[in-house]
């Protein structure tokens, strides 16, 4: 374990982003995880991977009925292979060019979207999402926004519960694809399970944030996020 001072701090980390993420539907990797890989690389990315499965319980809990399931079929039909490519670039190499490159993606998506278009709600563009979600998610545990970009035009309750799925889900993909090869270790799931109040703190301070992203704010707030995200790849994987 990292000496507690460190664990305050992630604390902190992780009640902010489920805050967030019980708001809009994503958060806990893009405040947590650059925090955990600059004072306890070590945890990454099982421990934040932990709590990406854990938190949306507390979501489906409160909005299940408005879960997209359609939608979920194909961004999984992308995800589960690209789960087995994330955990085999962990076990090999460093994940770096990879950051760099989701997040150069992810930039693109939010600028095309803001300026011009829309990312239309297909099999194809959810599958696409689903896959580099995939890789994304498990090599760095962000793995939220290419489908938050999809989804970024509906309704905040369908948004949270359809991202809550699919987190939890593509969360335990990554978590038995990372002990496959021998990437999960012990502390990383001790570390989780110390973070877990501070994780449930945050998901219920949401309810204020919830009220004024529903309120015709998701969508920025989902851009922002998704475009903060996708710096705090690049910037992690140069300065790291």
């Amino acid at each position: 374990m990292p000496p507690i001072d460190v664990m305050i701090v992630l604390a902190v980390a992780v009640f902010l982003g489920a805050a967030v993420q019980g708001a809009i539907g994503l958060g806990l990797g893009l405040l947590a995880a650059p925090v955990a890989t600059l004072l306890a690389p070590e945890l990454m990315p099982g421990t934040l991977l932990w709590l990406s499965m854990l938190l949306p319980v507390f979501t489906l809990a409160r909005e299940w009925a408005h879960v997209d399931w359609w939608g979920l079929r194909w961004a999984f039909a992308g995800r589960v292979p690209a789960t087995v490519l994330g955990a085999w670039i962990v076990s090999v190499s460093s994940p770096r060019v990879l950051s760099v490159v989701v997040g150069l993606v992810i930039l693109l998506a939010v600028a095309l979207t803001v300026r011009t278009i829309r990312l239309p709600m297909r099999r194809g563009v959810l599958a696409a999402a689903g896959t580099v979600s995939g890789i994304s998610g498990t090599a760095t545990s962000i793995g939220g926004p290419p489908l938050a970009l999809v989804y970024q035009g509906e309704r905040g309750p369908l948004v949270r519960s359809t991202l809550a799925v699919y987190f939890l889900i593509g969360a335990a993909f990554s978590l038995v694809a990372l002990a496959v090869v021998g990437e999960l270790g012990r502390t990383q799931t001790v570390s989780a399970l110390w973070l877990m109040p501070a994780m449930v703190a945050g998901f219920a301070a949401a309810s204020t944030l919830r009220a004024v992203a529903d309120g015709g704010r998701l969508r920025p707030a989902v851009m922002v996020v998704c475009a903060v995200s996708a710096v705090t790849l690049i910037v992690r994987a140069v300065v790291g």
